[in-house]
């Protein structure tokens, strides 16, 4: 049922003009590298922060400015990674470096919302939230290299 859905994703209109436009794609490719810049350029301070870095900076400037930037960064880069994916879905869901990926944005986001959830909380758990910041910068910088691998194996 699986490859039936990847099939019909393949054979979709949008992703039969990504295939052969010559400009769309890597349009698209070229999203996906912003949302990615900044998903990670954002994620990364903020979690420095959190990790004790830049004492003298308040912490609610940096969480400010930066979540909305990272959660721009991510909704770009799922909407045109699924554009992507749409190109070759079979090819890339049977690929166990694009599995790991998205594992790693699956884990990386729910680990996102688990520190938002902490924080609307009142926060008070500082063990926690260096572990969740730990977390995070293993996560997302990492699925940034495996997405780039992918380009290489396909």
């Amino acid at each position: 049922m699986l490859d039936t859905v990847l099939a019909a994703l393949e054979a979709s209109g949008i992703a039969t003009h990504l295939r052969f436009s010559r400009w769309t794609y890597p349009a698209v490719n070229a999203g996906h590298v912003l949302g990615l810049a900044l998903l990670v350029g954002a994620v990364v301070p903020l979690d420095l922060k959190l990790l004790g870095l830049w004492p003298a900076v308040a912490r609610r400037d940096v969480e400010r400015l930066l979540a909305p930037v990272a959660a721009v960064g991510l909704a770009t880069a799922i909407v045109t990674g699924l554009l992507l994916f749409s190109v070759q879905a079979r090819d890339y869901a049977s690929l166990g470096l694009f599995q790991a990926k998205m594992a790693l944005v699956v884990l990386g986001a729910a680990n996102a919302l688990a520190a938002l959830a902490l924080r609307r909380r009142g926060g008070g758990r500082p063990g926690l939230e260096k572990l969740l910041a730990a977390v995070s910068l293993l996560c997302w910088p990492t699925a940034l290299a495996a997405g780039r691998f992918i380009g290489y194996v396909i």
